[in-house]
């Protein structure tokens, strides 16, 4: 009975902390949606909105941004271009992820600061890097079938080191040394390019990273990577909107519609998530990757070089994935000799 209590008060003070950010954005959003009398855009683009009912959930419950279900459901389903769609993704997220990341802060959920700040700043950089120069050199088929071969990839690696080889797990990572600082800039350099490519990546790069190469744990880890997609998202849409000037009318239409049902999803998703185990969230991840998975080869049925391009990008994310566990090992190594 005493827990039940517990939990009851813990769940209201979440909601207490949560619901000024929530009504603060919706009321923004309600008076420019009144004012540019924008209402009559539910009519034709309502299934963004129930889509990202699930997206939002998913993006305040796990490691991958609301555009990892706005992304496949886009371009593979709707069959919406996949720049549209990347776009659509980063502004989505800049407002459900932020909100996601503010209630996370005013909850006091754990965070690991220390790989937030480098992979953030190295996400910024290569998502800038990638919008510039990366965005027009893949065709869209091959953009497709590298989101869902490449998580593929760190989805059977995380099964391997958790269900098989029973990794420990810590709950913070040490003081990071200069180098080790400076290969958190290059992961989140990475990360950023794949958020320029799929509107999200940043997240579950980092993500992936430290959590194999650190053995953070899945619990910790999460909630950072919102805040550090957050972030990325911002700087991503903000690219799109003022220097690139690509952000169309139909990601705008879709935009409007969702953003009140992610700022309810997303803090959801992060309550939901924060209630259960890292076993649970581990298996939450692993069928989130397998069904974007699944789906994007039904529909997109890859021969030829497309084919190839999908099994060598998930060789190449397997081979990634253990070397960083091996990298985990020789760090672990050391740390025990001191």
């Amino acid at each position: 009975m005493k827990k039940e209590a517990i939990q009851k008060i813990s769940k209201q003070m979440f909601w207490k902390r949560t619901l000024a950010p929530i009504i603060i954005l919706l009321s923004i959003w309600f008076l420019y949606m009144t004012a540019s009398n924008n209402w009559e855009l539910f009519e034709n683009n309502w299934i963004m909105a129930v889509t990202m009912v699930f997206g939002s959930f998913i993006a305040g419950a796990s490691a991958e941004g609301g555009g990892a279900i706005a992304f496949p459901v886009m371009t593979l389903i709707l069959e919406i271009d996949p720049q549209s769609a990347r776009n659509f993704s980063l502004a989505i997220q800049s407002v459900g992820m932020t909100a996601a990341a503010l209630i996370i802060l005013r909850n006091k959920f754990t965070v690991e600061f220390r790989y937030l700040v480098p992979a953030s700043l190295g996400g910024a950089a290569g998502i800038t890097f990638g919008t510039i120069y990366l965005t027009p050199v893949l065709p869209p088929a091959y953009v497709k079938m590298l989101f869902v071969a490449f998580w593929l990839s760190f989805g059977v690696i995380l099964f391997y080191l958790n269900q098989i080889d029973k990794r420990k797990v810590v709950q913070g990572i040490p003081d990071l040394s200069f180098l080790e600082w400076i290969l958190l800039v290059i992961v989140g350099f990475a990360g950023g390019n794949l958020s320029s490519l799929l509107g999200s990546g940043l997240d579950i790069f980092s993500f992936a990273y430290i959590t194999v190469r650190y053995h953070l744990s899945e619990k910790v880890a999460t909630p950072t990577s919102v805040i550090i997609m957050a972030i990325n998202s911002i700087v991503g849409f903000s690219l799109h909107q003022f220097y690139m000037n690509d952000f169309g009318t139909t990601e705008f239409n879709y935009w409007m519609v969702s953003i009140p049902v992610v700022l309810i999803g997303a803090p959801m998703g992060a309550y939901f998530i924060n209630q259960k185990t890292r076993n649970f969230v581990s298996w939450l991840l692993y069928a989130i990757i397998l069904a974007q998975f699944i789906g994007a080869v039904l529909i997109l049925q890859p021969t030829g070089k497309l084919l190839i391009f999908t099994i060598s990008v998930f060789v190449f994310g397997l081979i990634l994935f253990l070397g960083f566990t091996k990298f985990s090992t020789i760090v672990s190594i050391k740390s025990k000799r001191h």
